[in-house]
C-alpha cells in the first residue's frame, strides 16, 4: 500500500513538471545564424566569412530517401516513437545513477530540441536531460514528423562549414538536397557523429572513419525499410566527393590572415569549430593598404631576382601596441600552408647583435667604448669568431654596430653574459626555448644570430628601441562582437618594460649609423622619416635579414631558399607521408641583407610611412661609462683636411663624424663618411656586402 502511495505521488509531480513544461516559443540563435566574418582593422571591410551560409529548405525538397538514411543512423524508431526512446533514457538514468557521464538516449526529437529550443543548453546534467524529454514529448505531440526532421536536417552541423542539409549537399557533392543518391544521403546521415574529426581524417587521406559510418547507414536503411533497401549493402558503392569548397575564402593572403586569428582566437578561448558556428564579428589588426602594399613589394624583388626557391617574408607591427599591422607569408595559401611571416624560424644572423648592444648599454656601459676589431677571436665553447673585413684592433661600439663587426659582438656578449642578452631578447619576444638552444648549440655564436627568429619576433622585439624601452605582445584581433553588437572579446597585448628609454635612445642612434653609413648605408624614406635598423647575413648567405624602424612602425624583412630534397640513389624527389616534397635549405647566392631585404624593407616601409606626419627619435644621451676592453687606438699627429667631415649635415647628430675628442683622434666615420647619396646595395667588394658571420650555423 505505502509502495503504491510512493509511485502515485511520484508520478503525480512528474506530470505537474511536465504540464509546467510547454513547448519553448524562443529558438537559439546559432541554430539559424550564418556564420563568423572577420574585418580589417577599420571592422567594415571583410576578410572572410567562416561557415557556408546556411539555406533553410522545406521538408518537400529533402528526398524521402535522405531522411531515412537519418533515421537509419540516429532514431530507428522515430516515426512511431512519441519522441523519446524509453530504452535509452534508462540507459542514461543508469549512466547518471552509477556515476559514468549521461550518454545516450537521444532520439531525433530530442536533438533537435536541444540544437533548436532556447533554453536548453548542451551541459551534461540530469536537470538538464530531464528537461529535454519534457520538451521533447510535447513537441512530439504539439508537432508533425515533418516539422521535427525539417527543423533538425536544417539545424545540424556536417562539417566543412556546411550548417544544414542544403548547406551540406553544396559543400560535399556540389548539388542541391533534392538532388542527393542514396549514397550520398547515407553518407551526409554517418558524418553528423563526429563532423570535425571526419573533415580532419579526410583531409590526411584517411577515408576509413567515414567509409565505416557510411557502412553501417546502408546496414540501418536495409533494417529500417527491408522491401525499400534490402539490397542497399551490397549494391551501395561509397560516393565521390566534391573537391574541398575553400573557393575565395581562403584565397592568397586571405587564408594567412584566417590561419592565424584562428590560432590566437583558439588560444584566447574561441575554437574554430565555435568561430564557424556562433556567428562572432572579428575585427582585426590588418591594414587592408599595407597588406597589399607588402605583397606589392615583395613579389615585385621576388620577380627580379628570378628564382621560385627564394623566398622573402615581411612583418611590420605597431611598436607603441604590438598590433601586427601587415605581414606577407606567401603568394597563396592554398597553394603553401606555411605562415611564414609567423612560423618560418630562421637563423637571425647579424639581425640579432641589437640585443646584445642593449644588454650592454643596460650594464651602464657606453657606446663610447672601445671593444675588438681584431680577429679571429676564440671564446669558451664556440668555434674561432672572425670578421670579413679590417676595422682595426680596437673598434668604438657605434661603428662596431654600422659596420656589423662579429668580434665586437661577441666579446661584448663575454662581458656582459649571454644570459643577460637572452634576458633582454626574450623579453623583446624572442622565444625564449630558441634562445637556450642556441646558446646551448652555439655558445658565444648566439651573440652573432646563431639562434632562431620569425619576422614577427623581429619587427616586435626591434619595438622595444622604438617604443622607449617598453615591449608590447604581437596580436592580431582588436575585439570579437556577438552577432547581437555585444563586445564578447576585446584586444590583449600586454607590456613590459624591458631596457631603460636612455638605452633605447643610444640603441636607436647605433642603428641609425647603420642605414646612414654601414651596411645598409644610403637607405633612406621619402619625406625625411628617420629610420634605424639592422642587416643581418649568416654563414653561406643561407639567411639575409633587414630589421627597421620608425617611431611608429616596425618591420622585418626575412629571406632564405629551400629546395626539393633528391634521393641521391633515385635522383627522385623525398615526399613525406602525405606526398608533398620535402625541402632543403642552401645558399641564397649573392643575395645578403644589405641587398635584396633593404630594399624590400625600404620599398614597403614608404608607402607605409607616406603621408604620415615626420616624428624624430628621442636624442641619443651617451649615457652609461667608457668601458674599453681593449687599448684605444693611437691618436693620429695630423689630419688631412680633406678628412674633415665636420661640416657634413650628415653628422651633426653623430661624435663620431666630429674628429678628435679628448686627444681621442681615432673616430672616423664608418663607411663612405655619410654621403646618403650610395647606393643601397653597395659594390660587391665594399662594407655593405660583408659575410657577417663566420660560423657554419647549420640550416636554420
Amino acid at each position: 500500500m505505502g509502495c503504491t502511495v510512493l509511485v502515485a505521488g511520484l508520478f503525480g509531480m512528474i506530470m505537474v513538471a511536465y504540464a509546467n513544461t510547454p513547448l519553448p516559443t524562443q529558438t537559439q540563435q546559432q541554430a539559424t545564424e550564418q556564420g563568423s566574418i572577420i574585418y580589417y582593422r577599420d571592422g567594415k571591410t571583410e576578410i572572410a566569412r567562416l561557415g557556408t551560409k546556411r539555406e533553410i529548405v522545406p521538408i518537400s525538397k529533402i528526398p524521402l530517401h535522405v531522411q531515412d538514411a537519418f533515421i537509419a543512423v540516429e532514431n530507428r524508431t522515430f516515426r512511431t516513437d512519441p519522441g523519446i526512446s524509453v530504452s535509452g533514457i534508462m540507459r542514461a538514468v543508469w549512466s547518471t545513477v552509477s556515476g559514468q557521464q549521461v550518454q545516450g538516449g537521444s532520439t531525433i526529437t530530442q536533438e533537435m530540441a536541444r540544437a533548436y529550443y532556447d533554453g536548453l543548453s548542451q551541459e551534461r546534467t540530469l536537470k538538464r536531460k530531464v528537461l529535454e524529454i519534457f520538451v521533447s514529448i510535447r513537441a512530439g505531440k504539439e508537432m508533425s514528423k515533418d516539422e521535427i526532421m525539417a527543423i533538425y536536417l536544417n539545424t545540424i552541423y556536417f562539417g566543412r562549414g556546411a550548417d544544414g542539409i542544403q548547406a551540406a549537399a553544396q559543400a560535399y557533392f556540389d548539388k542541391d538536397v533534392d538532388e542527393l543518391t542514396l549514397a550520398e544521403g547515407a553518407y551526409l546521415a554517418g558524418r553528423i557523429q563526429s563532423p570535425d574529426r571526419f573533415d580532419k581524417a579526410e583531409a590526411e587521406k584517411n577515408w576509413a572513419p567515414t567509409r565505416e559510418r557510411f557502412d553501417y547507414a546502408v546496414r540501418g536503411m536495409a533494417i529500417v525499410d527491408p522491401a525499400k533497401y534490402g539490397q542497399l549493402p551490397r549494391t551501395a558503392r561509397f560516393p565521390k566527393l566534391a573537391p574541398l569548397d575553400k573557393k575565395e575564402t581562403l584565397k592568397g593572403a586571405n587564408g594567412y590572415m584566417v590561419d592565424i586569428v584562428q590560432r590566437e582566437l583558439d588560444k584566447r578561448g574561441i575554437s574554430r569549430e565555435r568561430l564557424r558556428k556562433e556567428g562572432y564579428r572579428v575585427t582585426t589588426t590588418f591594414d587592408k593598404k599595407l597588406m597589399a602594399a607588402a605583397r606589392k613589394t615583395v613579389e615585385s624583388h621576388l620577380a627580379a631576382v628570378g628564382d621560385k626557391h627564394v623566398h622573402a617574408n615581411l612583418a611590420a607591427v605597431d611598436p607603441r601596441n604590438g598590433q601586427v599591422l601587415a605581414f606577407y607569408s606567401g603568394h597563396d595559401y592554398l597553394k603553401s600552408f606555411t605562415n611564414n611571416a609567423f612560423d618560418a624560424n630562421k637563423q637571425a644572423a647579424s639581425a640579432f647583435k641589437p640585443y646584445v648592444l642593449a644588454a650592454w648599454l643596460e650594464k651602464g656601459y657606453s657606446l663610447r667604448s672601445y671593444v675588438s676589431g681584431d680577429g679571429p677571436v676564440t671564446l669558451p665553447g664556440t668555434k674561432p669568431i672572425g670578421n670579413s673585413h679590417d676595422v682595426g684592433a680596437a673598434v668604438q661600439i657605434d661603428r662596431a654596430t654600422a659596420e656589423s663587426v662579429n668580434t665586437a659582438f661577441a666579446t661584448m656578449a663575454q662581458e656582459v653574459g649571454l644570459q643577460e642578452v637572452a634576458r633582454i631578447a626574450e623579453g623583446a619576444g624572442i622565444d625564449k626555448d630558441d634562445l637556450e638552444r642556441a646558446i646551448e648549440d652555439h655558445a658565444y655564436g648566439m651573440s652573432i644570430g646563431a639562434g632562431l627568429v620569425t619576422p614577427v619576433e623581429q619587427a616586435t622585439g626591434y619595438g622595444i628601441f622604438a617604443n622607449g624601452g617598453v615591449h608590447r605582445d604581437a596580436h592580431v584581433v582588436l575585439s570579437v562582437k556577438a552577432y547581437t553588437g555585444k563586445t564578447v572579446m576585446k584586444e590583449t597585448g600586454r607590456s613590459r618594460t624591458v631596457i631603460s628609454p636612455d638605452t633605447a635612445a643610444d640603441a636607436t642612434y647605433a642603428m641609425q649609423q647603420v642605414v646612414k653609413y654601414g651596411t645598409a648605408r644610403g637607405t633612406a624614406l621619402p619625406g625625411g622619416h628617420p629610420i634605424a635598423g639592422k642587416t643581418g647575413t649568416n654563414n653561406e648567405n643561407k639567411e639575409a635579414w633587414f630589421v627597421g624602424y620608425t617611431p611608429r612602425l616596425s618591420s622585418a624583412v626575412g629571406m632564405y631558399k629551400e629546395v626539393p630534397r633528391i634521393d641521391p640513389k633515385t635522383r627522385k624527389v623525398v615526399k613525406d607521408a602525405n606526398g608533398h616534397a620535402l625541402r632543403k635549405e642552401v645558399s641564397l647566392g649573392d643575395i645578403q641583407g644589405a641587398g635584396t631585404p633593404t630594399r624590400i624593407w625600404r620599398d614597403f616601409m614608404a608607402i607605409a610611412m607616406a603621408n604620415k606626419p615626420v616624428e624624430p627619435f628621442p636624442a641619443p644621451v651617451f649615457g652609461g661609462r667608457p668601458h674599453d676592453l681593449v687599448r684605444k687606438p693611437t691618436p693620429k699627429p695630423t689630419r688631412d683636411p680633406s678628412e674633415d667631415v665636420g661640416d657634413d649635415p650628415a653628422c651633426a647628430a653623430d661624435p663620431a663624424c666630429a674628429g678628435p675628442d679628448d686627444g681621442d683622434a681615432g673616430d672616423d666615420p664608418p663607411g663612405d663618411g655619410g654621403d646618403e647619396t650610395a647606393d643601397d646595395g653597395g659594390d660587391p667588394d665594399d662594407s655593405t656586402t660583408i659575410d657577417e658571420g663566420t660560423q657554419p650555423f647549420g640550416d636554420g
